[in-house]
């Protein structure tokens, strides 16, 4: 099969390696589609990644696929079924490693419900508690984006923020448009602080007010569209900058998330800059979690894959390079990874 592989020195190149072998409680899948991610996948590439990875891996983890074969203990999925959040494990007989391996034809999924009602324990199956089901109404184009909208609803619900607030969201990346998404869902009042030319794409999902973070009256134009200060503050990039010029318009008790990744070395919020005491969200999110009430929101039609990436011209995974030259450049917030 061909796969994705990255060297961590800025290389990527598609290969052929083989088809993974699985165990009495995997499936083969065949994977059909992929989404790009702009922040890990390109620290990724340049071997900028916070956490330990084995060179050469294959790359990419927001792939779907639908099973093929299935190992005997396997009572979950069904062939057919298409299944989120797969791709090809580690392959050390071949000195291959994985970043997840959604970047290739084939994967593995785990049946973890299966191993834990057989009693297997649970450090086990707990990282494939993200391979799931996805029903029939969702396109296999549609839905790579579940991922994505998962993980941010899980860390948009756990913040613990309270109904009607005042959310200020750092950022105009792909996350951030998702925070955009959930919040408004909620009947929220967002305000956005990113790139100018993303601005339109905020509003379009609902935000009440976008403002560009390069603006030397910043602090004067988030009191303008905020007087009744924010409850919360979510820093979808990582960088503190932004989140230090807002600090002073965070209500009492206020909560700051930061769920981008830049600057995790060196990030500073100064608590001198709040006028009262706050809260540093530190609890994560847990992707599985929010699988059902995302696809009630896909099924309602208050989530679109449209929004983020170009449903129709998805880019083969032959050329999947450009798709991150595409990305380097913000031509577009994810691409689609035709894995075929």
């Amino acid at each position: 099969m061909k796969a994705a592989i990255v060297d961590g020195k800025g290389g990527l190149q598609v290969e052929e390696i083989p088809i993974p072998s699985f165990d009495a409680y995997q499936a083969l899948v065949k994977l059909s589609y992929g989404a790009t991610c702009a922040g890990t996948d390109l620290r990724i590439l340049s071997g900028g990644h916070p956490y330990p990875i084995k060179y050469p891996a294959i790359l990419g983890h927001e792939s779907v696929g639908k099973v093929v074969e299935k190992g005997v203990k396997v009572r979950s999925f069904d062939v057919g079924d298409l299944i989120s959040r797969v791709g090809a494990p580690p392959m050390p007989s071949i000195g291959l490693g994985a970043c997840w391996g959604g970047f290739a034809q084939y994967g593995v999924a785990t049946d973890w419900q299966a191993m834990k009602n057989d009693g297997i324990p649970q450090r086990e199956w707990e990282k494939a508690r993200v391979q799931k089901v996805i029903p029939t109404f969702v396109s296999e184009k549609e839905a790579p984006m579940i991922i994505t909208w998962r993980e941010t609803l899980s860390y948009t619900n756990r913040l613990g923020i309270p109904k009607g607030a005042t959310v200020l969201i750092t950022g105009s990346g792909a996350n951030a448009l998702a925070f955009v998404s959930h919040f408004v869902h909620a009947k929220d009042k967002v305000v956005v602080l990113g790139n100018k030319k993303r601005g339109g794409d905020a509003l379009r999902l609902g935000a009440q007010a976008s403002l560009d973070y390069r603006s030397a009256e910043l602090f004067e134009q988030l009191y303008k569209v905020a007087p009744e200060k924010f409850d919360a503050i979510v820093d979808a990039v990582g960088n503190s900058t932004d989140v230090n010029i807002a600090l002073p318009l965070l209500k009492p008790d206020g909560i700051i998330g930061v769920y981008g990744w830049n600057s995790r070395d060196s990030y500073g919020v100064n608590p001198f800059l709040a006028t009262h005491s706050f809260y540093v969200y530190y609890d994560g999110y847990d992707e599985s979690e929010t699988h059902d009430e995302i696809l009630e929101r896909i099924l309602e039609g208050s989530l679109n894959a449209s929004d983020w990436y170009d449903l129709e011209h998805p880019i083969p995974l032959t050329d999947i390079a450009s798709a991150y030259e595409k990305l380097s450049k913000r031509e577009t917030y994810k691409c689609l990874i035709d894995l075929a």
